[in-house]
């Protein structure tokens, strides 16, 4: 098995990843992620789906090519240059809303319905604010976090957050929540509300 291989790319990705590469955006999904993510969204029909950290837009390509015509996606950046470059690419599909600004504000004052899957790609819900991506899964939605596996951008203090959120997860109760992890390209965690 070639896991390494995709055999389709979301429309707007390479275009993404030219414009990324052109502001030096450093911080893109990985491909595999991508794929995994198309297929997440996919098992949702209807789906509202949570996208923390647009960045320039490739995890958004993903999610749009596995979600139904149905469902909407909510993608928020604090970074306006980056979140540009989804915009001049994405922005023409209807499912898409780009929320200019501050994720961790969203999720916390968010009520209203739920998300039936959150891919937490930033800071704010996964290391600050980690309940609020739980109390906002609709029961049986999935919260996908990525990048657990060291990076080579990593700051210095950054595995003692990744530390702590792991023991967060081995944490909660599994009455509640199922997780699994995944030593798999940069390392992911897979959570589901019961």
């Amino acid at each position: 098995m070639n896991d390494s291989h995709i055999g389709h790319i979301p429309g707007g990705y390479e275009e993404i990843l030219r414009d990324s590469k052109a502001i030096n955006f450093g911080m893109p999904s990985d491909m595999q992620t991508g794929a995994l993510l198309s297929v997440l969204a996919a098992s949702k029909p209807q789906a509202r789906v949570l996208e923390l950290g647009t960045g320039t837009g490739l995890g958004s390509a993903w999610l749009l090519e596995g979600m139904d015509d149905a469902s909407v996606l909510i993608s928020i950046e604090a970074n306006r240059e980056y979140q540009d470059v989804a915009r001049r690419h994405l922005g023409h599909d209807a499912r898409l809303q780009l929320v200019a600004g501050d994720a961790l504000r969203f999720i916390e004052d968010h009520e209203g319905n739920a998300f039936d899957l959150i891919y937490a790609d930033a800071m704010p819900g996964k290391y600050i604010g980690f309940g609020h991506s739980l109390r906002l899964l609709k029961r049986g939605g999935i919260l996908v976090l990525d990048d657990i596996l060291p990076q080579p951008n990593w700051p210095a203090n950054h595995q003692a957050k990744v530390d702590s959120l792991l023991q967060t997860i081995d944490e909660l109760s599994p009455r509640e929540f199922m997780s699994v992890k995944l030593r798999w390209y940069t390392g992911h965690i897979l959570i589901t509300k019961r």
